[in-house]
C-alpha cells in the first residue's frame, strides 16, 4: 500500500485564490475516509477559512498571523496525526498546479526523501525581485548544503513525515523552507528535485506577502545560523 499523503496549504488572507487551489487539490487528493487537503489559515482577516472549507478542505486556524513556517509546522503536526507519511505543500496563491502536486506525491523518490519542486522562473514569468531573491537563496543553500540546488524558494514540495518534524526547524517565516533544506542535508535525507510549472498573474493582480528585500535577508540569516548551530544529539 502506498504511504498516505496529505496536501498542506499555508494561507494568509487568501480568500480570492484559496477556493480554486483547494478544488484542484481535492480532485487529485480525494478523501480516503478522511480529508486529504488541509489548509492552515494563518490568522487571516478575510474569508480564507470559509472559502477553503466550502471548497472541501479541512481547515486549522491560527488565531493570529505567525508566519509561513509556523503554518507549515502546524500542518505537518496535524497531517501526522491523520496518519500521513508524506505532506505535499502547496501555496495558496494559485501559483502551483494540482497535477504537479500529484506528480510530487507519486514520484518514485523514496518516501523518506525531501522532494523539491523546481520552477523555470524566466519561462514562467516570475517578477525580477523574485528571481533575484531566489538566486541569493540558491547560492547560499547550495554553498552550505554541498548540493547544487536549483530552486530553494519553491513552496511546492514533498516532506517526509514525521521525519520533517523531527528535524526541528524553528523559523516562523519564509526562512523555514530554507532551514529545512539545510537540516535535511545535514541529516543525510535524500533531496530530490522535480521540474514543475508555475503561474504568475499579471502584476496588477498579484497578491504576495513575500518582501523581496527583507525576506531574503531573513533567509540568509537563518541559513548562517543553522550552519553554525551544533548538530542535534542522536
Amino acid at each position: 500500500m502506498s504511504p498516505r499523503v496529505v496536501a498542506v496549504v499555508p494561507a494568509f488572507d487568501a480568500e480570492a485564490s484559496v477556493s480554486e487551489v483547494v478544488r484542484g487539490l481535492v480532485q487529485v487528493f480525494p478523501p480516503d475516509g478522511a480529508p486529504r487537503v488541509l489548509v492552515v489559515d494563518d490568522g487571516s482577516t478575510d474569508g480564507t477559512s470559509r472559502a477553503a472549507e466550502e471548497a472541501g478542505a479541512l481547515v486549522v486556524r491560527h488565531p493570529q498571523n505567525r508566519g509561513k513556517g509556523a503554518a507549515l509546522r502546524t500542518g505537518f503536526e496535524r497531517a501526522a496525526r491523520m496518519s500521513a507519511r508524506m505532506a505535499v505543500t502547496v501555496d495558496a496563491d494559485g501559483q502551483h498546479r494540482a497535477e504537479d502536486a500529484r506528480r510530487l506525491a507519486e514520484h518514485d523518490a523514496p518516501p523518506e526523501a525531501l522532494v523539491l519542486g523546481v520552477r523555470d522562473l524566466v519561462r514562467d514569468g516570475a517578477p525580477k525581485p523574485n528571481r533575484f531573491s531566489n538566486g541569493i537563496s540558491n547560492f547560499f543553500l547550495s554553498r552550505f548544503s554541498g548540493l547544487p540546488l536549483a530552486d530553494t524558494q519553491c513552496g511546492l514540495r514533498r516532506y517526509p513525515l514525521p521525519r520533517a518534524l523531527a528535524l526541528g526547524g524553528s523559523a516562523n517565516g519564509y526562512a523555514y523552507e530554507a532551514e529545512m533544506v539545510l537540516l535535511a542535508a545535514r541529516a543525510k535525507i535524500p533531496i530530490v528535485e522535480v521540474p514543475v510549472r508555475a503561474f504568475y498573474p499579471p502584476e496588477h493582480l498579484r497578491v504576495t506577502h513575500f518582501d523581496s528585500v527583507k525576506d531574503p535577508a531573513r533567509i540568509v540569516f537563518h541559513v548562517v545560523r543553522t550552519v553554525l548551530a551544533p548538530p542535534p544529539r542522536p
